[in-house]
């Protein structure tokens, strides 16, 4: 212990600093847009020209979700111009590009509980977020922090936006799909009763749900096709686990975010192939750990 070596970096203030200034912040985070901690996004644009309203500081994209986030940065204290500026920015993108989702983030030193309190009011009807920078110096060395203040609200999961009215049937997914898409489902339901009993299918417009002793646990869904099933499984975002999808030969679609979701293409083979594989995915979902080795062998 007596080897470990700690540091006690100096606070500083960027707005009275003489070199590291509101143009060297916004070049290190477009160089680096990870440091804002909201995922794994790309530069699009800096000092990007807005008609008639000034300059957007950065506009960075996630790629993956077809998401844009209008980024103004503010040294010191966050003020009511700079909320405005923000919002305007988020508003001009988004109705020029609405293929796009778009989200206002606000960067400033010091985000006050009065506009925390303003920003507050936005948060729902405009999608934002407020991140608190904090800059240091050790010697010659300098660091930053960025701390989220205020998330951009989250959206309601599947089952809880359900509408008491929508309510299908078994009948009304085998015309939607076939009965034989619909089968496939079946055999996951069985796959995952063979784990945890007490599961069957609940019925929508939009989706075959799940439910546990009555009560409602989509942590899969299903939607049946002409010419397969899709299966959408909850679990956390993981390349070795895209990885182990494909090396396995089933169809992956994509991961939505949004839902944390895994989107899966099964047939009737894929099931009969892959059953064990299908269970592990399940019990990841869920939490269950393995008992023994072959659980995890395809013969479940």
């Amino acid at each position: 212990m007596d080897k470990v070596k700690l540091i006690q970096p100096e606070k500083i203030n960027l707005k009275n600093h003489p070199l590291l200034n509101e143009s060297w912040l916004q070049e290190v985070i477009a160089k680096n847009p990870e440091i804002l901690g909201l995922g794994d996004l790309v530069l699009k644009d800096k000092e990007r020209k807005q008609p008639r309203a000034g300059r957007l500081d950065i506009l960075l994209q996630d790629a993956d979700i077809n998401k844009r986030y209008e980024v103004e940065i503010q040294l010191g204290k966050t003020d009511e111009s700079h909320i405005i500026r923000t919002i305007e920015y988020w508003d001009i993108e988004r109705k020029r590009y609405p293929q796009y989702e778009h989200c206002a983030v606000i960067v400033a030193e010091q985000i006050t509980s009065r506009f925390l309190n303003v920003i507050s009011l936005f948060n729902g009807n405009i999608p934002l977020i407020a991140i608190q920078l904090t800059a240091y110096k050790n010697g010659e060395e300098f660091f930053l922090t960025f701390n989220t203040i205020l998330d951009e609200m989250s959206l309601g999961l599947v089952e809880e936006d359900e509408e008491v009215n929508a309510i299908a049937n078994r009948h009304y997914w085998e015309n939607r799909g076939t009965a034989e898409t619909v089968k496939i489902v079946d055999e996951v339901l069985t796959i995952i009763t063979k784990l945890i009993p007490g599961y069957e299918l609940k019925y929508n417009k939009f989706y075959i749900g799940l439910a546990q002793n009555g009560s409602a646990d989509n942590f899969i869904i299903f939607r049946a096709k002409k010419s397969f099933m899709r299966m959408e499984i909850r679990l956390d975002h993981s390349d070795d686990l895209e990885r182990e999808i494909e090396e396995k030969g089933l169809d992956l679609m994509d991961y939505d975010k949004r839902d944390r979701r895994y989107r899966i293409k099964l047939s009737m083979n894929d099931i009969e192939k892959h059953r064990g594989f299908i269970a592990k995915l399940i019990r990841n979902a869920k939490g269950i750990e393995s008992e023994t080795k072959e659980n995890d062998e395809e013969n479940t």
